[in-house]
């Protein structure tokens, strides 16, 4: 038994998957999910699903759904999943699989190679964790507090994952191949400095040292346009070590 949340809910058996057709049934079993082995209350899922004007018969409804998660869970081979606990409902894992808590341990371990310079372990790790990432979290039903906050943590932390990832790569001294995807990201999130930190070392890595100064004076005019700041410290300092040809950029020696 397995649960996907990274894109669109399913379950799996072990043989095929499974999908909720009804949206409040799908939004009520995410909820549930993110909220896994904790009580979720009931006034949490009602808010969930009709925000803070509920029907009169959101508890009725809610009742309704519960009941009909428990036998979509156990056609797929999960009996008891759904517990009732005041002051609501307990979703237990009971060893199934969580694609979640697996994005967790791929970014988990993949820092740990990261700062240990095992970098081809790292880089593994870190494209474990994106390649269980399939699409934007529950597509437009993420509405919700609940959520619209793991659909934001999801995204963060894909963001912080395809970064490191990067690092990884140009750590390998794969520089070359992270040209054009930091150049996408870049355009996608202007105000990421790390991304041109990341950017301006594959660059000079790649014997461009004038295209790598001029990202940071590109990062130099959105930043002051956008927020009316400098670039950061470290992005002052890289630049410097550029114009310098400092030795620091070398590729570090792997463990």
């Amino acid at each position: 038994m397995r649960y996907e949340l990274l894109g669109p809910l399913r379950v799996f058996d072990g043989r095929e998957f499974h999908a909720l057709s009804a949206p409040k049934m799908e939004m009520t079993l995410a909820t549930l999910l993110v909220r896994a082995e904790r009580v979720t209350t009931k006034e949490q899922i009602v808010e969930e699903l009709w925000g803070e004007h509920p029907p009169r018969c959101a508890s009725a409804a809610l009742h309704v759904y519960i009941s009909q998660l428990r036998k979509f869970l156990a056609a797929a081979g999960e009996r008891a999943a759904i517990v009732t606990k005041a002051p609501g409902y307990v979703l237990r894992l009971q060893g199934a699989g969580y694609d979640v808590a697996e994005f967790q341990r791929a970014v988990q371990h993949g820092r740990l190679h990261l700062q240990a310079g095992r970098y081809a372990e790292a880089l593994a790790e870190f494209e474990k964790g994106l390649a269980l990432l399939r699409g934007p979290v529950l597509e437009d039903l993420a509405e919700g507090p609940v959520l619209s906050a793991f659909a934001a943590w999801v995204e963060t932390e894909r963001l912080d994952c395809l970064e490191l990832s990067i690092e990884a790569r140009n750590a390998l001294g794969r520089h070359r191949e992270v040209i054009g995807p930091l150049n996408t990201l870049i355009a996608q999130y202007p105000l990421r400095e790390s991304l041109y930190r990341h950017l301006m070392v594959a660059l000079y890595r790649s014997e461009r040292q004038a295209d790598a100064l001029a990202v940071y004076r590109s990062a130099h005019q959105v930043l002051r346009m956008e927020l009316g700041v400098q670039p950061c410290r470290s992005l002052r300092r890289l630049h410097h070590a550029i114009l310098t040809s400092d030795d620091l950029l070398d590729l570090p020696a792997a463990s």
